[in-house]
Parts: C-alpha cells; sequence; structure tokens
C-alpha cells in the first residue's frame, strides 16, 4: 500500500536525479489534484482534452444568472473529479457563488463573484471520510 505521494508542485529535477523529492499523505495528494482539476480550462492538456473544468468557460461571464452559474460548475466539477480521481467515492460537492467588494485606494469598488467549492467524500483505501474547500475569484465587474 502507497503511503506517501508527491506533493504539488512536483519537483522533477529531485526525481530525475534520483534525489527524495516532497511528499505528503493521500488527503493531500488528492486535494492537490483536485485544485489541478479546478485549476486547468478543458483541452489544456494535450494529454487528455477532457482533463479540467468549465469555471474557466464562465471566468468573465456577467450574463448569466448565479444559479445558472452554480449548476454549470457543480456539474463540470463533480463529473471531473468523478471521472479522474479514481482514489475517491461517493463523491459530493457544495459550490456557494457570492459577490465580494473590493475598495481600492482611488475610491473605486470592484465587486468579483467568489466561487466556494466544498467537496465531500471517502477516501476508497482507507474509507476515511475526505473534505476539501477551493475558493476562486471570477467575473470582475468595475463600477
Amino acid at each position: 500500500m502507497i503511503k506517501s505521494y508527491y506533493s504539488l508542485p512536483l519537483q522533477a529535477k529531485k526525481i530525475i536525479a534520483n534525489e527524495e523529492a516532497d511528499q505528503c499523505d493521500i488527503g493531500k495528494s488528492i486535494a492537490n489534484f483536485i485544485h489541478l482539476i479546478t485549476t486547468t480550462h478543458f483541452g489544456e492538456c494535450a494529454f487528455d482534452e477532457t482533463f479540467g473544468c468549465s469555471i474557466w468557460n464562465v471566468d468573465f461571464d456577467n450574463l448569466t444568472t448565479t444559479n445558472r452559474l452554480r449548476d454549470i460548475i457543480s456539474d463540470s466539477l463533480l463529473e471531473s473529479i468523478t471521472t479522474k480521481e479514481k482514489r475517491l467515492k461517493n463523491a459530493t460537492l457544495k459550490v456557494v457563488i457570492k459577490q465580494d467588494e473590493f475598495i481600492s485606494n482611488a475610491n473605486l469598488n470592484r465587486v468579483k463573484k467568489r466561487v466556494d467549492i466544498k467537496i465531500n467524500a471517502t477516501i476508497r483505501l482507507t474509507n476515511e471520510p475526505f473534505y476539501c474547500i477551493e475558493r476562486f475569484y471570477i467575473a470582475p465587474l468595475s463600477f
């Protein structure tokens, strides 16, 4: 049974030189892989064009309703996690979209949508519960 996994960012120079690279446990490895899925646009990886999620398709979409954005992100991410992260079972996720206001020094306000993604699942190998949170800002607006 594998007890440790390589950490991200991957230290390719150490691995090639047959040196000890940073490692982590299975929970952190799965969280890193989910982060990799959420930060990858479909078609970005030449080896697998289905790797990634649709968060980046709606990044600057100011016309779609918040409920529709939540559904698009939820459906895409759940499918990607279910098909790509085989170390998890019974994965569920909840997507919450909020608006955050940022005030700059020049009294200019900016509003961005913050996407909070909460993932619950079970690790297949150990039957332990798995939980992680991802947060992103999308759809910049200025007024």
